[in-house]
């Protein structure tokens, strides 16, 4: 496998509703992917080691209420879970949170985790790096159908290739987890807190840093009010990619305009120009990077705050534009001004 250099990068038009097998730009619409059933749960994968160049896989598991995956781990992956739908039990040792949309959990390589679907079409995010986490998932047969079976076994699954740990399910605790760790320790975060940075009409929250992850990744969460297109630009070193969890979100990828809405994910490798704008009030989109090396664009190019949501007009458009003037080795190449909108420009 080649992955394609930056000036070829520019020209390639999104691979639409298919995992392309090559590192190039691509987008799912929510449901799409590879989809496999196991122990009750279907996991749908977006991305995996061929569509990433290795760096990361990621996986939907979508579940009925009582599913569970018993304590396991994996040595050599970095992985984070997040709550889209529905609420689920979580188990670290000696701990465990009750958690619902928006909550997360990180969980360094090689330590023990475990899960429960506590309502029905419980839907969670696996995200984990480097790829090959989900390798032997993916080496089963895949089903056709977007929803697990109706009545199903549920039968509770160590995920393929993961070491189960015979560990005690301690209580859940209704602790307020808030804070990001100092360093690869596991942890649980609450919706809407870590470490938040203001940009003109919307909030960026760190779920994860570089320091959380070994460098592998960060993760951030943004919600927004309807805002025009960003400048063209592209990424010379890391990978990004966004999956909508509410709201609009139109992308301008490689000249082509692509919308989304919750649950669709788009991925752009480096030398992918793009732009996005949000169209929709409280619009939320999680922001997956691989790896870390962007994260400073943040703290940089936002204000510093204690708020959990954004506040209408507070901030001047100009602290973005004046972070990155005053910061140029942020890995971001302008290509010109903001694309124009032309696809359903009424919404």
């Amino acid at each position: 496998m080649t992955t394609p250099d930056l000036e070829t990068m520019h020209g390639l038009a999104p691979v639409i509703d298919a995992l392309p097998g090559e590192p190039v730009p691509y987008y799912l619409a929510a449901g799409e992917g590879l989809r496999f059933e196991t122990g009750g749960l279907l996991w749908t994968v977006i991305a995996r080691t061929a569509d990433t160049g290795g760096l990361f896989d990621a996986a939907f598991v979508l579940g009925p209420r009582g599913a569970e995956i018993p304590f396991h781990s994996l040595a050599g992956h970095q992985r984070s879970f997040y709550v889209v739908d529905g609420s689920a039990q979580f188990w670290l040792p000696g701990e465990s949170r009750i958690l619902v949309p928006g909550d997360s959990v990180h969980v360094p390589p090689g330590t023990p985790v475990a899960c429960r679907m506590l309502s029905h079409l419980t839907k969670l995010l696996q995200y984990s790096a480097p790829g090959g986490a989900l390798d032997e998932l993916t080496e089963a047969a895949n089903v056709e159908r977007h929803i697990y079976s109706a009545g199903g076994a549920v039968t509770g699954e160590v995920p393929p290739g993961a070491t189960p740990h015979d560990l005690p399910l301690a209580a859940a605790s209704d602790a307020w987890d808030d804070t990001l760790p100092s360093g690869t320790e596991g942890y649980f975060l609450r919706a809407r807190t870590g470490d938040r940075r203001g940009w003109p009409d919307a909030v960026n929250s760190f779920l994860t840093r570089g320091r959380n992850t070994g460098g592998r990744y960060f993760a951030v969460n943004t919600l927004a009010s309807p805002q025009p297109y960003i400048i063209r630009h592209f990424h010379q070193r890391h990978t990004e990619n966004f999956l909508c969890l509410s709201g609009r979100i139109w992308l301008w990828v490689n000249g082509e305009e692509i919308l989304l809405t919750g649950g669709d994910f788009l991925h752009a490798p480096p030398g992918t120009v793009h732009s996005f704008a949000v169209t929709a009030h409280n619009t939320q989109l999680l922001g997956l990077l691989t790896s870390d090396i962007f994260e400073p664009f943040f703290d940089v190019t936002g204000v510093p705050t204690d708020d959990h949501v954004h506040t209408e007009g507070l901030i001047d458009p100009s602290v973005v534009m004046g972070g990155m003037r005053a910061n140029p080795d942020l890995d971001v190449v302008v290509t010109g001004g903001p694309p124009e909108r032309v696809r359903a420009t009424g919404i």
